[in-house]
């Protein structure tokens, strides 16, 4: 008999598949669409929040910069600071800005001179974030972003934010991610 039921499932799942689209299948179904992390790491505070993403169910993408910056903390600062405070756009490695099938998107950013790192100024120019749910993860040494804020609130006036003050060696800080 369960077999008989599973069969007849499995047909009604490909008719359906076939005359409605993806997207509205599941919002049929009422399975919730797919969730979307991308983000910019250089000392490691984004990796801890992307497994804390994984662990959430969100799919994860880590944008990769052509120009490499060092992993010591004061010339990283330096050239970091600089390129973020001047609104730099670095070239991407192999950068994926297709966004369709994510209802909601989540971009993650260590913030330098208060301002997004350069990487996630080129997502931003390049991915098309409309209709969109949109939340932007900051984690920053200071637990401030100021200037980030300010751009976030101008130019995606409906997107939360959440600041992350040192992930990395506040593990304690992730739990501000469970309100997501």
């Amino acid at each position: 008999m369960s077999v008989l039921i599973e069969l007849r499932w499995y047909r009604v799942y490909n008719v359906l598949r076939r005359l409605i689209s993806f997207k509205d299948f599941f919002i049929i179904r009422g399975v919730i669409l797919a969730k979307l992390f991308i983000y910019y790491s250089v000392s490691g505070n984004g990796d801890v929040v992307a497994d804390k993403f994984k662990e959430l169910g969100y799919d994860i993408r880590k944008v990769e910069s052509k120009l490499k910056l060092s992993k010591h903390l004061v010339p990283c600062m330096i050239k970091g600071g600089y390129l973020a405070s001047i609104g730099a756009k670095s070239k991407l490695i192999n950068y994926n800005n297709d966004v369709s099938n994510y209802e909601e998107v989540i971009i993650g950013s260590p913030i330098w001179n208060t301002r997004f790192a350069s990487p996630i100024n080129t997502v931003l120019r390049d991915t098309n974030l409309n209709d969109k749910e949109l939340t932007f993860v900051l984690y920053s040494g200071s637990g401030t972003a100021k200037k980030a804020e300010k751009k976030i609130k101008k130019n995606y006036p409906k997107a939360k934010i959440i600041i992350l003050k040192q992930p990395k060696d506040n593990p304690l800080e992730l739990n501000k991610l469970e309100v997501l």
